[in-house]
């Protein structure tokens, strides 16, 4: 018989450190400039030293270079390396700390986990008490990244020891009591993976809801607009809602169409997480209980992948008041966001959804990321991270990518 269990590979050696190795922490704290990396390295290089884990920091001007490296193989050469690693650094005007110990980090707890907050701004008292419940949580931070300044000040924490569902839950109480966007999400590759984004249109994608310009026209503004606030909590029948609202169009001139799809304003940071998004080799969609006469519209001039929403019946030149074909509501969103996954060739595990009413709550639910974006409560509190900010590419920071990713990007076209 075959055995099934994982079998430690021939190709992979046994790590050259344990827990007994003897190594040596070297830090250097100072003024940041050109060759600071090296020259350390170059002064180790005298003692035949082995780097088993480096980091960088700088932040402000000031540079934290930490290494971890094996101690010299010739026992008295370590006080040789701790005064030639301060002379240098002196002679440097930096400051030097070199601490003994045994083997590596200590590994990473069970459970890991990104979170990512979003402040504007974000101060040191939100800070201090999302740490604290990190912390009360049982939870390790085991690493701190600043993902973008502006328009929002976001940043990382790498947290393991908990897992993601309660660390999701103690936060959210947090981010309701500072007023603080924070969005937690498993660690992994499955992150890295995601190559299919899905939006909803109004509200999320664009600024207005399309119903209500088309209503406007009709002079039924205030009215269409009570009916989609109810269904949007979740009080009304998404479907019912929709043939109501619709009928009160009827007999508007087709020519309405147009000027309604040159009202549509995009979201803030819209272009941006399109574009983003398609450079990364995403594939990226809308699904809209709006209508295809906008949405297509849109697919163009954003060059998105994929479309669907509902249809409204023209005949003889004006809106008959109906809809046509397949109704997009809330079980709809989700069905054609399977039916996109599969198209794409993406798993739904990495897959992403933002929305921000009731009907976007099954097609939230039902991808690997499910982002609530300015929505209501319930949507808030169902979805998997919420966006509280009117910037739609701070989703980007979700994913891990950080904003000077994105201007280094766009500067580059």
């Amino acid at each position: 018989m075959i055995s099934t269990r994982p079998q430690p590979s021939a190709d992979v050696p046994e790590p050259p450190f344990d827990e007994d190795t003897p190594t040596l922490l070297v830090k250097i704290f100072g003024k940041d400039r050109p060759g600071l990396t090296a020259g350390l390295f170059e002064t180790l290089a005298a003692f035949s030293v082995d780097v088993i884990d480096l980091e960088q920091v700088v932040t402000r001007g000031r540079i934290t270079l930490c290494a971890l490296v094996t101690t010299p193989p010739v026992g008295s050469a370590e006080g040789e390396l701790r005064a030639t690693v301060h002379g240098w650094a002196e002679s440097l005007n930096l400051q030097a700390e070199i601490i003994s110990g045994r083997g590596d980090n200590r590994p990473r707890g069970d459970g890991r986990s990104h979170v990512t907050v979003l402040g504007r701004p974000l101060t040191a008292a939100t800070t201090g008490a999302i740490a604290a419940r990190i912390a009360g949580t049982g939870g390790n931070i085991d690493r701190i990244n600043r993902l973008a300044k502006y328009p929002v000040t976001a940043v990382e924490f790498d947290v393991s020891g908990v897992p993601t569902e309660t660390l999701r839950t103690e936060l959210a109480i947090e981010s309701s009591a500072r007023s603080v966007d924070i969005a937690v999400v498993s660690s992994g590759l499955q992150r890295r993976a995601q190559r299919l984004i899905v939006m909803d249109v109004d509200s999320t994608l664009i600024q207005d809801e399309v119903i209500e310009l088309f209503a406007a026209h009709a002079g039924c503004e205030a009215q269409v607009a009570e009916v989609t606030a109810a269904a949007m909590r979740g009080e009304l029948d998404f479907e019912q809602s929709l043939h109501a609202r619709v009928a009160l169009l009827a007999g508007l001139d087709a020519s309405v169409v147009d000027k309604v799809r040159a009202e549509v304003r995009l979201t803030p940071g819209a272009r941006t997480l399109v574009r983003t998004l398609k450079r990364l080799g995403y594939q990226v969609g809308v699904v809209s209980g709006g209508f295809t006469q906008v949405t297509d519209a849109l697919r163009e001039h954003l060059a998105l992948d994929f479309a669907a929403a509902n249809t409204l019946e023209i005949s003889d030149g004006r809106l008959t008041g109906r809809v046509t074909g397949e109704i997009v509501d809330r079980a709809g969103k989700a069905r054609l966001l399977r039916r996109f996954a599969a198209e794409a060739g993406v798993p739904l595990a990495q897959t992403v959804a933002i929305g921000d009413g009731a009907n976007d709550l099954d097609m939230l639910n039902t991808a690997g990321l499910g982002v609530a974006f300015n929505a209501k409560p319930m949507v808030r509190e169902a979805a998997h991270a919420a966006v509280n900010v009117p910037f739609l590419d701070t989703v980007l920071y979700l994913l891990g990518i950080t904003r000077e990713e994105v201007e280094a990007a766009d500067l580059q076209d």
